[in-house]
């Protein structure tokens, strides 16, 4: 998933703290090279989701990943509209500002769900990066009233889905204030650059 790199509307609350330019030059990187490390792997296929809808084709956008429009509605409607859109099997979907992601995240991912109803990739802030579910026949609704952009999310993920079997991957940061920007900057750039 992603939000159009378009300088005042991706990474708005980074961009507050560290300058727009410096927060959507990171974020066009990070995404980029998400796209690259990610899209090339035969284990599954990637489609890059994107908001808002108008911007689908825009520019900053990788070309070298099918698109998808993400839709209306706050972020758990727009998840829960990639699980549904997407054909019967398991789905993984991460964020797009994770700087360490490996493709190695996403094989454990998958190897994990392979065992369980659904996977989370927590991230240290208290929600998460990555989501994937078994979705036959259909997915269930893990986003109903969840408290987004903040330390409850992964909580109330966890609790939509009382019953089902939950399986975690690796813990990871994202990428929202001056102290995360400031712990992986150096890791971010390198990667990029490979």
């Amino acid at each position: 998933m992603a939000k159009s790199p378009r300088l005042g509307f991706a990474k708005r609350r980074l961009g507050a703290e560290i300058g727009d330019v410096a927060a959507i030059r990171f974020y066009r990187n990070c995404l980029s090279r998400t796209c690259l490390r990610l899209g090339s792997d035969p284990r599954w296929r990637t489609l890059l989701s994107v908001t808002p809808d108008r911007d689908l084709h825009g520019s900053g956008l990788p070309r070298n990943i099918p698109l998808m429009a993400q839709g209306p509605g706050d972020l758990g409607q727009r998840m829960h509209r990639i699980f549904e859109r997407l054909p019967t099997g398991d789905v993984i979907v991460i964020g797009s500002d994770i700087p360490a992601i490996e493709p190695s995240h996403i094989a454990q991912a998958f190897h994990l769900l392979g065992r369980a109803d659904a996977v989370f990739g927590p991230a240290t802030d208290g929600g998460y990066w990555l989501v994937g579910l078994k979705r036959m026949p259909s997915p269930p609704n893990a986003f109903a009233k969840v408290r987004w952009s903040g330390p409850h999310a992964l909580a109330d993920t966890l609790a939509n889905l009382d019953g089902k079997k939950i399986a975690l991957a690796a813990t990871l940061s994202d990428v929202d204030s001056l102290p995360s920007f400031q712990a992986l900057q150096g890791s971010a750039q390198r990667l990029v650059r490979r």
